[in-house]
């Protein structure tokens, strides 16, 4: 058993005097407890120091596969009550559990860079909720973990609402299910149309024969339009099984970049101004519409199954992106939530595996 030592004072005792401290040992598994969230939920599992001092850098580097064995189970773990004093420290902190942080690519949302690959949460108008989603589910290769560091906790709402992928899984309906394994989903994306990310921003380049080579890597279809506009297709499984436990889960961007998941004012704006050629929008794979009964089933299954907890400051939320979608309330005040992602993997055939990049 592995052990620490902390300074704890010495007992007061009357034939003593003075304050005299002396080292004791305590095992790993005393220096912190561990509780869920909520008694009827697996997600989130709750970690926090149970003693005085416990440096949550140190204890991550030791106590690795105790995260990840608590990771696969609960599907998220949020460390509350330890300090880590910047996005460097977090930055560290994110390799201690899951080895290097990567660069965010192929964007689909606004963020500012803050240091190293750590970046400030999506920058969507706080008056506006983004709806449940798994980070980069729409890519060949796709962050396995995402973790989350409160800074600065919304005056009111804010919260990063979550759901239990599995669950939702063995919620859809059977016949939906059965659909979509056979024809999978497709992501439209029309760029440089005046609204959303240009595609210069999403592939990060000016240059277009990158963005070609890129998307023929990634089993994207590029087509030119005039203005310099880009209009891309994916298909992608909507259903993959977990690499490490097998189990499956709902995984994917049909619902969240549906044009009707997006609030009515926004819709009714995209509509009336894009037609066809929305920033995003989804189809079956074969480029089929999604009925609009299935995509309100869905949505309400996500809705029930969210969970839902407000920040405290220096929360630090670490999620299996496979097992748990994540999105966020609005808000009022200042908010500041960062985010790094780790463990690159990619889909063949439905499953994920370990993507090996240079």
């Amino acid at each position: 058993m592995s052990t620490n030592t902390i300074e704890i004072p010495k007992p007061r005792i009357a034939k003593f005097s003075g304050s005299a401290r002396k080292a004791v040992k305590i095992s790993e598994e005393a220096l912190v407890r561990f509780a869920p969230l909520a008694e009827d939920k697996l997600l989130p599992l709750v970690i926090e120091p149970a003693v005085h001092g416990v440096n949550l850098l140190s204890w991550a580097r030791t106590n690795r596969n105790v995260i990840e064995q608590n990771l696969l189970k609960h599907g998220g773990i949020l460390f509350r009550k330890f300090v880590l004093q910047d996005s460097d420290e977090f930055e560290q902190f994110i390799a201690a559990v899951a080895g290097e942080v990567l660069k965010y690519t192929e964007r689909s949302s606004p963020r500012s860079h803050v240091s190293g690959n750590i970046y400030t949460s999506t920058e969507h108008p706080a008056d506006q909720s983004i709806f449940l989603h798994n980070e980069n589910s729409y890519q060949a290769i796709f962050p396995l973990k995402i973790f989350f560091r409160c800074v600065i906790p919304a005056e009111t709402g804010g919260e990063t609402p979550i759901a239990d992928c599995r669950r939702i899984y063995q919620r859809i309906d059977p016949e939906i299910r059965e659909r979509f394994a056979e024809k999978q989903w497709m992501y439209v994306r029309n760029f440089n149309n005046g609204f959303g990310l240009p595609w210069q921003t999403v592939f990060q380049t000016e240059e277009k024969s990158e963005v070609e080579s890129y998307c023929q890597s990634k089993g994207i279809q590029v087509e030119w339009k005039e203005g310099n506009r880009l209009r891309t297709r994916a298909v992608r499984p909507a259903i993959t099984r977990h690499p490490h436990t097998g189990e499956p889960v709902w995984f994917n961007h049909a619902t969240f970049f549906h044009v009707t998941t997006l609030e009515a004012s926004l819709r009714d704006v995209l509509l009336a101004q894009c037609g066809e050629d929305l920033p995003t929008n989804t189809y079956y794979g074969d480029g089929s519409p999604i009925e609009p009964d299935v995509l309100e089933h869905l949505r309400e299954i996500y809705r029930t199954e969210t969970i839902v907890f407000p920040w405290q400051e220096h929360d630090i939320l670490i999620l299996d992106n496979l097992m748990s979608a994540h999105g966020r309330n609005p808000y009022t005040g200042a908010r500041r939530v960062l985010v790094g992602m780790a463990e690159p993997f990619y889909r063949q055939g439905g499953d994920a595996f370990r993507a090996k990049l240079d």
